[in-house]
């Protein structure tokens, strides 16, 4: 069994405004993501089969999206500023229409669909704990920067990944790219 999702990569020239934009956090007790490794998350499948994983593949070479451009900015938290768990970076256009995609194409392998509404984001930063007297010093730093831009980038394809989970932090391998055209 290997643990894998389908993800947007971004693009390489964002790695060094994303290592900034977290420099901002470094006050704070966060577990941040590596920049080379922060995507946005298509789906997450969990532990597959290997065996799998060839008509994994072959059904995500039907995605039917159209590639479109994204605007990835704006800072967020989830669940909600007052109880934090992630910090995350947004992104615009069609990637509702691609998850649905997506979605759908999955739908003979059974995997669960989610159950929250979709929203293109890129994690940032996992929170655990918030100290009191710190909580309000990081939900005053995202609103200082929740407008920020780091740029934008042509999404046309799509990537089957394997997440080795290891104690440094998950070690991301493409397992299957797919081009939309």
């Amino acid at each position: 069994m290997i643990r894998t999702f389908i993800a947007v990569e971004l693009d390489p020239g964002f790695i060094e405004k994303i290592r900034e934009l977290q420099d901002r956090f470094s006050g704070f007790d966060l577990k941040f993501v590596d920049p080379e490794l922060v995507h946005i998350t298509l789906k997450f499948l969990g532990n597959v089969d290997e065996s799998k994983i060839p008509s994994l593949s072959a059904a995500l070479d039907s995605i039917t999206c159209e590639p479109f451009e994204t605007k990835i900015g704006r800072l967020g938290v989830f669940p909600k500023p007052s109880n934090p768990r992630v910090l995350w970076l947004g992104a615009t256009g069609n990637f509702w229409a691609l998850h649905e995609n997506v979605e759908n194409l999955l739908e003979p392998f059974k995997f669960e669909k989610d159950d929250r509404e979709f929203t293109a984001h890129a994690t940032l930063a996992r929170i655990k704990f918030l100290k009191k007297d710190k909580k309000n010093a990081f939900i005053n730093t995202v609103k200082e920067l929740k407008d920020i831009e780091i740029g934008t980038m042509w999404v046309n394809k799509v990537a089957l990944k394997k997440s080795t989970l290891t104690p440094e932090g998950p070690i991301y391998e493409t397992l299957h790219t797919v081009y939309m055209d």
